[in-house]
C-alpha cells in the first residue's frame, strides 16, 4: 500500500494513527464482551476503519454524517464518550437511545450524527435534505452519507443521487464496497464494472479510491468537500475495502474464499499504516507500544465506567410520552385555537364562504408567511400549481427555493424532508395522489415515525394526501389508505371534512413538530364550501367535532362520510341522529366517542375505507371495551367493499359504503 505524506506533519500522522487504532481496539474488546454475553449484537468493521475515520477527520465537526453499523470510527472520531457508547451497546437506559435501539441505530445532535435504520440506503436522501438546508442558509457545509455496495441496488440510492444532482446539493455519497452484501458477492449484485460508473448517469462526478489507505481517504474527502461547497454539487466516492469478519458475528465467513481473506489481510488499514509510520521514522516501536497501552487503559477505564445494570424498569407513561415531540411555543406566533363553535363566536374573525380546496390553499399560504423556514415539495407543484391547483400562485409569492418541484421519487423526497427537519426546517410534501405514497412507505413508517422515540430527533414534516373515491378514477387514484398509518406510533393522522377544519387543521399540522399525514378528500375539493375565517387559526389535532346532537343513533365518521351521514339524516327526520366527525384518526378523541355513545346507546361507524382493518374496527373495539354498559345494540360498521376501487361509476357507487347506510341504520334501530 502506497502512503503519500504530502504536507501532513508528524503530529497529524500520529493523530491519524490514534484515531484509526481506537475503533479497532475498541471492537476487539467488544468481541470479547460479546462472547461473555455482556453485549448482545455486533456488526464488525474490522478491515474498514480507514474509511470511517478518514472521512470523519476530513469534515468539520458540525457537518452531519449518516453512518452505518460498521462505522464505529465515525463515533469515536467525533469523540463520543466510549462509556456511554458501551451503555448503548448493553441496551442500558443511560445509553443514547434509552435502551430502545441496538448497536449503531441511533443518532446524536450534539455530535452531528444521524442514526441509521436497518433499511439500507434510506439515510442517503436524508443527507440530501440536510444539504438542501445548508444551501438555503447559504452555509459552506456538506452532508455525508455512507452506504454499502449492496445498498446501491436499492431505489433509495438512485432517488437520492438523482435529487442531489437535480437540485445541485453539497452532499457526499460514500460507498463502502467491501465485496459482499451479507454473503452475496458483488458479481451477483450488479453488472457494471464499478459503482463509481453510476455517477455519470446522474450528471455528477465520482472517484474510486483505496478505502484501506487512511491518507487517501482523508485527502480525497477533504478535496471532495471543497468541490461540493465551491460548485454546489454532489459527489460519489467509492471506497474499495473488505470486512474481515462476518456480516454480523453469528453469520461467520465460511462463504469467503480463504485466498481472498489472505489478500485483504495484507491490506489491513491499521497494520499497513503502522508499518509505514515505522518505516518513515515518524513513530518508533516504543511509540507504538505506548500508544496502544494508553488506548487500552482508556478503553478499559471507559468500559468500567460504562458497566451498568442494563435491566430497565419500564415506565408506560415515559414510553408513550417519548413517541411524539412536545409542542413548543413559537416566537411571535399568535395563532387562535378554535376547538368549538363558542370559541369561533368569541374570536371576532372575518368569515368568508370558501371551497374546501381554497381553504387548504389559504392554510398553506398563511403558514408560508408565518414560518419563513417552511418548504413545499412535490411533483408539479411549482409553475403548474399541482394537479389539483392547490399550490397555484405560491411560486410567484415565495420563489423556487421554497416551492420546489421534485423528480418522481416519493421516498427520496420524504427522506429529504426529514433531513430538512434535522436542520430546523419545516416541510409540506404533496403526494400527487394518496395512492402513490406506497413508494415512500419506508421513509414514513421507519424513519419519520420512529425517529423521536429512538433518539429524540423530531420530524417536522406534513404529507398532504389527496385521497378517496367518488370521482371515477379507478383503483390507483381512489384508495382510502389512512388506516395504514393509524397503526404506526409516532405519526399523526388528520382527515378534515369541512373547509373550516381543512384550513385550521392544516395550520395546526404545520405548527406541530411531528410528522402529520394530512388526508384531503378529492371529491370534496370543489363540491363542498363553508364559512372560513380569513385570519390564521388552528383546529386542535386530536379533537373531534360534534356535527349534530341526537338521541336515537350515533354515526361516528370522518371525511366524505360526514356528508353522507348528514344527507341521510336530512332524508330521515323521524330519527334523531348524533353525528360525530372524528377529524383526527391518530390520536383519537376517545372522550368525544364516549359521550356520543352515552347519548344514544346505538352506534354505527361509517367510513369510506374497506371494512377489514379499517379505523372502524379500532373504534368499535374501544367502544366494546370501554362503553359496553351504555350500549343497547352491537356496534356496527358500515364500510366499502373489500375490493379494489372500481373505475366504472356504477360499480364505484356499489363499492362505496354510502350505498349501504340505510341497511345498517335499520339493523341498529330494530335490534
Amino acid at each position: 500500500m502506497h502512503f503519500v505524506q504530502k504536507n501532513f506533519t508528524a503530529i497529524q500522522l500520529e493523530q491519524f494513527y490514534r484515531s484509526l487504532l481506537l475503533p479497532r481496539m475498541t471492537e476487539e474488546k467488544m468481541l470479547v464482551l460479546l462472547r461473555q454475553g455482556r453485549i448482545s449484537k455486533w456488526f464488525s468493521g474490522i478491515g474498514q476503519e480507514a474509511i470511517a475515520v478518514g472521512a470523519t477527520l476530513a469534515l468539520e465537526n458540525d457537518e452531519w454524517i449518516m453512518p452505518l453499523h460498521r462505522n464505529l470510527g465515525v463515533f469515536t472520531t467525533r469523540n463520543m464518550p466510549l462509556n456511554k457508547l458501551f451503555m448503548q451497546w448493553q441496551g442500558a437506559k443511560s445509553g443514547y437511545s434509552n435502551g430502545r435501539e441496538r448497536s449503531f441505530h441511533f443518532g446524536s445532535r450534539e455530535h452531528y450524527i444521524c442514526g441509521m435504520i436497518s433499511h439500507l440506503g434510506a439515510q442517503m436522501s436524508v443527507a440530501d435534505g440536510v444539504a438542501l438546508a445548508h444551501k438555503l442558509k447559504k452555509e459552506n457545509k456538506v452532508a455525508l452519507a455512507f452506504c454499502g455496495e449492496g445498498a446501491t441496488s436499492e431505489g433509495d440510492f438512485h432517488e437520492a443521487l438523482n435529487i442531489a444532482a437535480v437540485w445541485d446539493l453539497p452532499v457526499i455519497f460514500l460507498v463502502e464496497n467491501n465485496g459482499y452484501g451479507l454473503s452475496t458477492p458483488v458479481q451477483e449484485q450488479f453488472r457494471c464494472e464499478s459503482i463509481v460508473d453510476k455517477a455519470k448517469g446522474y450528471g455528477m462526478e465520482g472517484v474510486q479510491i483505496d478505502g484501506n489507505n487512511i491518507l487517501t481517504v482523508y485527502d480525497t474527502i477533504k478535496g471532495v468537500r471543497e468541490y461540493c461547497i465551491e460548485r454546489r454539487k454532489p459527489y460519489l466516492v467509492e471506497c474499495m475495502t473488505f470486512r474481515m469478519r462476518g456480516h454480523e458475528e453469528a453469520s461467520g465467513i465460511k462463504y469467503v474464499p480463504e485466498t481472498l481473506l489472505s489478500v485483504w489481510e495484507k491490506k489491513d488499514p491499521v497494520k499497513t499504516f503502522e508499518q509505514w509510520l515505522l518505516q518513515q521514522n515518524i513513530l518508533t516501536t516504543t511509540d507504538i507500544e505506548s500508544i496502544k497501552t494508553d488506548l487500552k487503559k482508556h478503553i478499559d477505564a471507559e468500559i468500567e465506567k460504562g458497566s451498568v445494570n442494563a435491566v430497565v424498569a419500564p415506565s408506560t407513561e415515559e414510553e408513550l410520552s417519548d413517541v411524539y415531540a412536545e409542542r413548543i411555543a413559537f416566537g411571535g406566533l399568535t395563532t387562535a385555537i378554535i376547538d368549538n363553535e363558542a370559541a369561533l363566536e368569541h374570536a371576532r374573525f372575518t368569515i368568508r364562504e370558501k371551497r374546501f380546496v381554497d381553504a387548504i390553499s389559504e392554510g398553506i399560504y398563511q403558514s408560508m408567511i408565518t414560518h419563513d423556514n417552511l418548504v413545499l415539495m412535490g411533483q408539479d407543484i411549482a409553475e403548474y400549481g399541482g394537479v389539483f391547483k392547490i399550490t397555484e400562485g405560491l411560486l410567484n409569492k415565495f420563489g423556487k427555493e421554497r416551492v420546489r418541484n421534485t423528480p418522481l421519487c416519493e421516498s427520496g423526497v420524504i427522506g429529504a424532508a426529514l433531513g430538512l427537519s434535522i436542520e430546523g426546517y419545516k416541510s409540506v410534501v404533496e403526494m400527487q395522489f394518496a395512492d402513490f405514497v406506497t413508494t415512500g412507505f419506508n421513509q414514513i413508517i421507519n424513519n419519520l415515525a420512529k425517529i423521536h422515540y429512538r433518539w429524540g430527533q423530531n420530524a417536522d414534516v406534513v404529507i398532504r394526501m389527496p385521497t378517496g373515491a367518488g370521482v371515477g378514477a379507478g383503483p390507483f387514484h381512489s384508495q382510502s389508505n389512512e388506516a395504514w398509518f393509524v397503526h404506526t406510533p409516532g405519526l399523526k393522522v388528520v382527515y378534515p371534512s369541512t373547509a373550516m377544519d381543512a384550513k385550521g387543521l392544516l395550520i395546526a399540522a404545520v405548527n406541530d413538530l411531528n410528522p402529520v399525514m394530512f388526508f384531503e378528500h378529492k371529491a370534496l375539493y370543489r363540491s363542498i364550501s363553508g364559512p372560513v375565517p380569513e385570519e390564521n387559526y388552528e383546529i386542535p389535532i386530536g379533537k373531534a367535532r360534534r356535527v349534530e346532537e341526537g338521541e336515537d343513533l350515533s354515526i361516528i365518521t370522518y371525511g366524505a362520510g360526514v356528508h353522507w351521514a348528514l344527507e341521510y339524516a336530512a332524508r330521515h327526520t323521524d330519527t334523531s341522529f348524533d353525528i360525530l366527525d372524528l377529524r383526527t384518526l391518530l390520536p383519537l378523541d376517545y372522550d368525544a366517542i364516549s359521550e356520543s355513545v352515552l347519548r344514544t346507546g346505538r352506534v354505527l361507524i361509517l367510513h369510506e375505507d374497506t371494512l377489514i382493518g379499517g379505523i372502524g374496527a379500532e373504534v368499535s373495539a374501544w367502544i366494546q371495551e370501554h362503553c359496553f354498559a351504555q350500549l343497547d345494540a352491537p356496534v356496527l360498521r358500515c364500510a366499502s367493499l373489500d375490493t379494489p376501487v372500481p373505475f366504472n361509476i356504477e360499480l364505484e357507487k356499489h363499492f362505496l359504503a354510502k350505498s349501504r347506510i340505510h341497511e345498517y341504520v335499520q339493523k341498529l334501530l330494530h335490534y
